[in-house]
């Protein structure tokens, strides 16, 4: 039996097996850097780390710097990072040793493009009235190019090709990327000049240093130190041990510990991938000790760690971007999405325990797991900064998020040095010897904080391209015109079907199809741009592109929050999917190493498990009471009518869940499997109370069918 006292390991790295190191490799490679770096270099790297952390907290507490100085400034850091340990090609395992001379001109040049707009930016917006000279547009061109050259790096060839199109498009016009009929109902510009390309992207904050790069640096950075440092601290360790001695002894333990683990981690972490890597080196082996396959252990860790990003208050940072664009405060919309999370984990608990009893599994015998009293007195103090953190950003509305962070940062700088003398003290190192450790673990996560912000700060700035194309092009109009068309086409089929269907309103069965078509067409760009974009920049296009055809499309009145909310976190789900997506699923590739299952079959079982999420997702674009919402009001909805919300709609992803693994008690028939889903489509939306209880009974009814069929048969005798 472990100990539960005892602290984090000094070297995890001797702990790991090959395909965890690989899992690693994977991570470091696409997330962190996997530039394998020594002497000079590395050191210059962790100064940058520290420069950069000391920046951004003395900016979130002075408050008052300059909007362009600290985009500028937050972009700068990140060039340097991204050109010192991202390499051009990211192979796991064949790491490039050292930085080529190439990299160091262009990271110089880059940073040199961002010193130079700080320098010059009085000049061009007072002196000469906003218009660039030429060499303006010299350095504003190399600054384009060398941020899709570091987007290339950092998060992928797909960013940095639609950016391209995006600027081909400006350059053109629509007439010279479309021809025809279409060309012409598209036809809003005549093409942009490059100097006008440049002075809308380069020189002001409607571009590249327009609102996504300005959350990532007035906010982002310091919720994703905060992260680091508590993680550091050795709350992820904790409350994967916590996790264990709560559920592993129940049938398939280890994998409902997985959820529970993966659902603490994701409070803190942004990112799937780490999050699988960081849970996965123990929950995947003991899922695999008691029964479970490679792919199905490794695909329920990468369903559980990609759901971490859909948990408040992180949400893989685009929680911060979500409330930007809506224009509301944050505390508020990270009450509305604490429901739907908490669905979407409490599901997954369901599908882990059908995949339990499919096979006729049990948990972990109680003497192997950690005992949970003597595991939570051993570390109940990590939930002092969490417990800050959360009641502040909820309970003071006073409060800004970045003050609310920077506390918390100093609050466990604090702690990370008194538990450090401690343990100093305790293991007869001594107290100078506790504090110099303490003090290593705070370099160690200010670099590991800085370089998980690399690939955000990128990201944010090159999707300012996207945005910025979009607002002087106008191109949204001429999107939200194709999919009219296309959803239009399907218009007389609907009304149709709503002549066939009785005891329903034809109109209503039009509407309702028409505005599935489009919201069919976004879940599909979604997943499809999720398959190359990290989570945050995938949200940040959808919200520029999608959100507004969507909402166009609906009649909803986009300056309305409560209206707009649900739009807005319909993406962003599906946008999370992604991450679980074959054939470009890292988590699930990070998975597999791990487990030394097949990638592709655990990406794909991933997926199926995530078909709630989906489900989810249209819930609550139909049924907004899931957000909480009250006509034009977030947050506004009463107890008394949210709790049989939230009830039919766990009834609905229960249903959806055992109809897509066809199993409940046992194998369902088709009947069976039929009565679910029809349970669960008739939860998707708010409807008369008759409807919900029709879903009640049909799910009952398959319960009861099942329970008794099972009474005759031996656990796992219908093992799929």
């Amino acid at each position: 039996m472990s100990d539960p006292t005892r602290p984090v390991s000094t070297d995890p790295a001797l702990e790991r097996t090959e395909g965890e190191r690989r899992a690693l490799e994977l991570v470091e490679a696409n997330e962190t850097g996997g530039r394998q770096l020594s002497g000079f270099p590395k050191r210059l790297v962790t100064l940058v780390a520290l420069a950069w952390c000391g920046f951004q907290l003395y900016a979130a507490q002075v408050g008052t710097l300059d909007t362009l100085l600290l985009r500028a400034t937050h972009l700068a850091f990140a060039f340097a990072l991204a050109y010192l340990v991202f390499t051009p090609r990211k192979t796991p395992g064949r790491a490039q040793r050292g930085v080529p001379w190439f990299d160091w001109l262009l990271g110089a040049g880059a940073v040199g493009t961002a010193a130079y707009l700080m320098a010059q930016y009085p000049t061009i917006a007072g002196v000469q009235g906003g218009a660039l000279n030429p060499t303006d547009v010299w350095v504003g061109s190399a600054l384009i190019v060398l941020l899709l050259l570091a987007a290339w790096r950092t998060v992928g060839i797909a960013m940095p090709m639609v950016a391209s199109v995006f600027i081909l498009y400006a350059l053109t016009g629509p007439r010279g990327l479309i021809r025809g009929d279409l060309g012409a109902q598209l036809q809003l510009h005549a093409g942009q000049t490059w100097p006008q390309v440049v002075g809308q992207l380069f020189a002001n904050t409607e571009g590249i240093f327009g609102t996504a790069i300005g959350v990532s640096a007035q906010i982002v950075f310091l919720f994703v130190l905060f992260g680091a440092v508590f993680d550091k601290l050795g709350a992820g360790e904790w409350f994967m041990r916590v996790a264990q001695g709560l559920l592993g002894g129940f049938r398939g333990g280890p994998a409902k510990a997985s959820v529970l683990s993966s659902a603490l981690n994701g409070i803190i972490s942004g990112s799937s991938v780490s999050n699988v890597v960081t849970g996965g080196h123990i929950t995947i082996g003991t899922m695999k000790r008691v029964g479970y396959s490679a792919e199905k252990a490794g695909a329920i860790e990468v369903a559980s760690s990609s759901n971490g990003q859909l948990m408040p208050p992180v949400m893989g940072a685009a929680a911060f971007i979500m409330a930007n664009n809506l224009n509301i405060e944050y505390r508020t919309l990270i009450l509305a999405a604490a429901v739907p999370a908490f669905l979407c984990y409490g599901a997954l608990l369901v599908v882990t325990h059908i995949e339990a009893l499919k096979l006729g599994l049990r948990g972990l015998p109680r003497s192997e797991l950690p005992p949970v009293g003597a595991t939570l007195r051993a570390g109940w103090y990590y939930l002092i900064p969490l417990a800050y953190l959360i009641g502040t950003l909820t309970l003071n509305p006073d409060a800004t998020p970045e003050r609310v962070a920077l506390n918390t940062i100093f609050l466990m700088i604090g702690m990370m040095l008194v538990q450090e003398a401690w343990r100093g003290r305790r293991e007869g190192r001594g107290l100078g010897r506790g504090l110099q450790r303490g003090g290593q673990q705070l370099v160690e996560a200010a670099e590991s904080g800085a370089r998980s912000m690399i690939g955000i700060a990128i990201a944010t700035a090159a999707a300012g391209i996207i945005v910025g194309i979009v607002t002087i092009t106008g191109l949204g109009f001429g999107l939200a015109t194709i999919v009219e068309t296309v959803s239009g086409a399907f218009r007389g089929l609907f009304t149709a079907l709503g002549g066939l269907l009785p005891f329903v309103d034809p109109a209503s069965v039009v509407t309702v199809g028409t505005m599935l078509v489009v919201l069919v067409m976004a879940q599909l760009i979604a997943l499809i741009l999720g398959m190359g974009l990290p989570t945050t920049a995938n949200y940040i296009l959808m919200s520029a592109l999608i959100v507004p055809i969507i909402a166009r499309l609906a009649g909803l009145d986009t300056s309305n929050p409560a209206q707009m909310l649900p739009v807005h976190m319909f993406v962003f789900y599906f946008g999370i999917m992604a991450d679980s997506t074959p054939p470009v699923a890292l988590a699930a590739f990070a998975a597999a190493a791990i487990s030394g299952g097949n990638p592709v079959a655990t990406g794909v079982q991933a997926f199926q498990y995530e078909l709630r999420t989906a489900l989810l997702a249209y819930m609550m674009f139909f049924n907004p009471s899931l957000l909480l919402i009250a006509g034009n009001r977030i947050g506004g909805l009463p107890w008394t009518e949210a709790l049989p919300m939230i009830f039919f709609a766990f009834l609905g992803l229960v249903a959806f869940s055992a109809a897509t693994l066809r199993y409940l008690h046992r194998r369902t028939n088709p009947v069976q499997t039929l009565a679910l889903l029809v349970a669960a489509l008739l939860l998707i939306a708010p409807t008369a109370l008759v409807w919900n209880l029709v879903a009640l009974a049909l799910f009952a009814g398959v319960y009861f069918w099942q329970k008794a069929g099972s009474r005759d048969e031996p656990p796992g005798v219908a093992v799929a």
